[in-house]
């Protein structure tokens, strides 16, 4: 969410990329979570929209959506501003939804907004590439 859709358009900008990328959901807002992801209300309240369990839950609810192999979500905070001192800006986590289960990253960049998005989107994609690869 806190790409705003930006990892789909990494996906998108290599031709052919229709054979693997079935489509995405840009679910910034807590409601849009709920409705697109399904990710449960009670996640949202007690973790908060920036966690390893709303990641964990959105790339769950994708690929479940998608009927996809891999699901990736992203949740964090770009900034300049939104963050906390539990969750300062540059707080962002990545979670890989498949058949074995979630796995979720968490990284904290620092930076400008710009800089932060593309940092979060080369991290899912590197999550996907090691787990096609067979890495963890």
């Amino acid at each position: 969410s806190c790409t705003g859709g930006m990892l789909g358009e990494r996906f998108t900008s290599v031709p052919g990329s229709s054979d693997y990328f079935g489509g995405g959901f840009i679910t910034y807002s807590n409601e849009m979570k709920i409705e697109l992801l399904g990710v449960p209300p009670e996640t949202l309240r007690q973790f908060g929209a920036v966690s390893r369990e709303t990641a964990e839950a959105m790339a769950t609810g994708a690929r479940r959506r998608a009927k996809s192999t891999y699901a990736l979500a992203i949740t964090g905070v770009a900034g300049p501003g939104g963050g906390s001192e539990s969750k300062p800006v540059g707080t962002v986590y990545v979670a890989l939804a498949d058949a074995g289960g979630v796995h979720v990253a968490n990284r904290r960049f620092l930076g400008d907004r710009a800089r932060i998005r593309v940092f979060t989107t080369q991290l899912a994609l590197d999550l996907l590439r090691r787990r096609l690869e067979g890495r963890p």
